[in-house]
């Protein structure tokens, strides 16, 4: 019996005329992600693209694995290939979903005819399906509001589909339909999530990490590289970019205000940042900032922050609370990541009793104290770079 992955792509269908062109994106990207698995053939057709497995040795577990982490996949199922003549069907749906049946109590059969050819319309396949899966699980019944298990019969033009449970896919749009951004990432809880929610917006990525060694660890970086592995499950490949900080952090700590150390810190990673980014063909930087979550995220020190960046500078996690960055982050598999006791810079010369309404004339008149040209270019040509793969 030969079995396949049947895809559904949601808010693509509502682009019009681009649509073709992010399904082509979206195949390109199952392609890629799929490569290492073996070999399959990829079509889109009647607003479904079906994955077929060439050969017998290919773990459609890990495929489907695969699949539901593809950004712009919003439903995905497994189903088995049936001749398009109601016996066979009736036939390939026992066999095939024997199991689910078997330990089901209720189900429902829905049944989709594209082929308009095929002599049973809607109603009658369901008809036929249903009674022939009474027939052969007596113990089941019906119920068409909340069934244990719903069995789908699609009739298409050259074949028809079974399957059973739909699965949930990652949702948002293709990689890269979005352009190219750079995600601030330190060690911590939020900047994984803030990476991964623009991610499933389209956006293809690239990390900025920022390390103060030896205030920081090896340690502290490797868990960075891990928390971007998790993400670049979702999102593809990228580079991290690691950028030397130990000094801009001392001279700041030496020469200016220590109330106005972090959002002097955090000005000089925008400009780094934005520098980079441009050298990279990047648009917009990432943030993992939190209305009022710390002192150098409330509205006066992030408008003190943002007048250093000449590009967007996009929070996606601006009106959530903790529980729910805490819940995309265990969802998204990197919260016992991030909470591995290793600090990150933004926790190195943390003052006592930070500035939460900076004003952005006094800020300026500190950073003055500061060569600041010839500290950022230090820290940009000392860049350490690092290939994530998943």
């Amino acid at each position: 019996m030969k079995e396949i992955i049947l895809i559904k792509t949601g808010e693509i269908v509502l682009k019009g005329l681009n649509r073709r062109a992010f399904e082509d994106i979206l195949i390109k990207n199952i392609k890629y992600r799929l490569k290492d698995l073996g070999e399959f053939k990829i079509k889109n057709a009647q607003s479904t693209i079906s994955v077929e497995p060439v050969g017998n040795n290919i773990d459609l577990d890990e495929v489907s694995d695969k699949i539901g982490k593809i950004f712009g996949i919003t439903t995905y199922s497994r189903a088995c290939v049936a001749e398009k003549n109601i016996e066979n069907i009736k036939l390939c749906t026992i066999e095939y979903l024997q199991e689910a049946l078997g330990e089901a109590k209720t189900f429902k059969v829905n049944a989709k005819r594209s082929d308009k050819k095929f002599p049973l319309k809607s109603p009658e396949i369901c008809t036929e399906v249903g009674g022939y899966i009474l027939e052969k699980f007596p113990h089941l019944t019906v119920d068409v509001h909340e069934p244990d298990i719903t069995v789908t019969v699609e009739v298409r033009d050259f074949a028809a589909y079974i399957r059973g449970s739909v699965i949930r896919g990652a949702g948002g749009l293709p990689t890269s339909t979005g352009g190219k951004a750079a995600i601030l990432i330190s060690g911590g809880i939020d900047s994984p999530v803030a990476a991964w929610t623009m991610a499933k917006r389209g956006i293809e990525l690239i990390a900025i990490h920022f390390a103060s060694p030896p205030y920081t660890s090896q340690r502290a970086e490797e868990k960075v590289v891990s928390l971007l592995e998790k993400v670049s499950e979702y999102s593809g490949k990228m580079k991290m970019f690691t950028v030397p900080f130990t000094r801009i952090q001392e001279e700041i700590q030496s020469k200016c205000p220590e109330e106005l150390f972090t959002i002097i810190m955090r000005r000089f990673m925008m400009v780094i940042a934005e520098k980079i980014s441009k050298a990279n063909e990047c648009s917009a930087l990432i943030t993992g900032e939190s209305l009022g979550q710390v002192a150098s995220q409330t509205i006066g020190a992030i408008a003190c922050t943002d007048d250093a960046a000449n590009i967007p500078v996009f929070r996606p996690l601006i009106g959530m609370d903790k529980e729910e960055i805490i819940a995309i982050s265990r969802k998204i598999d990197t919260f016992d990541i991030s909470i591995q006791p290793y600090e990150d810079c933004c926790t190195v010369f943390t003052p006592k009793h930070p500035r939460t309404r900076p004003v952005l004339k006094y800020v300026k008149q500190a950073e003055q104290l500061l060569d600041c040209e010839s500290l950022i270019k230090e820290a940009i040509d000392n860049v350490k770079i690092t290939k994530i793969s998943y």
